[in-house]
């Protein structure tokens, strides 16, 4: 089991991550949550990592905090909860917000991340209702002042990434245009549009 990497970040396009480790370049997939902490490509970083085998793949899972991950291989425990869901789940809202969506039986909010149908948020809330109490007191993510450059193609590539997470070109490109700005990033872009969505619905 690969458990952690330290290396170069050579690429970040979200979901997914290209690390160079001692000249081994290692595919990661990663939640939201975790790009909004990485450092620019030619950096180095590091990732803790779960690895998922399938009988066609083998899919390496990264995140910045070791609670992420902990979190991640919780909710694959939840009947129904594959990889991209629970990567999902982690970009769709903070480990606060999924916390609260437990433990006030909100099942309308978690319907509102991609792929989290009626039945499989009733099953978060009740598989992992005795569970998030160790998540309560995670660190919020980084705020916006901490993240960096802004991207030529930001809005093209906060779409190509929602696509990727799982929601229709089309929503993926209405959410980014509610959320436009010229001097944002396509992380902040995605991270904007992420937030609205599940927030901004009664």
């Amino acid at each position: 089991m690969i458990g952690r990497l330290y290396g170069t970040l050579i690429v970040k396009q979200p979901p997914f991550l290209l690390i160079d480790v001692n000249g081994v370049g290692y595919e990661v997939e990663a939640p939201m949550s975790t790009f909004y902490e990485l450092p620019e490509t030619g950096e180095q970083a590091q990732l803790y990592t779960h690895l998922v085998v399938r009988d066609d793949a083998h899919i390496l899972f990264g995140f910045f905090r070791e609670s992420e991950r902990s979190l991640f291989r919780t909710l694959l425990k939840v009947s129904g909860v594959g990889g991209k869901m629970a990567l999902a789940i982690l970009s769709g809202m903070s480990t606060e917000d999924f916390v609260l969506c437990v433990q006030s039986d909100d099942h309308a909010t978690l319907t509102r991340i991609p792929g989290v149908g009626k039945k499989t948020a009733e099953r978060l809330v009740i598989e992992m209702r005795d569970k998030v109490a160790d998540f309560a007191g995670v660190p919020p993510a980084a705020g916006r002042g901490q993240m960096h450059a802004v991207a030529e193609s930001s809005a093209s590539e906060a779409v190509s990434a929602l696509v990727a997470l799982g929601y229709k070109p089309a929503d993926a490109a209405k959410m980014v245009k509610s959320v436009a700005n010229d001097e944002a990033t396509s992380e902040e872009l995605i991270r904007s549009a992420l937030k609205s969505t599940v927030k901004g619905k009664g």
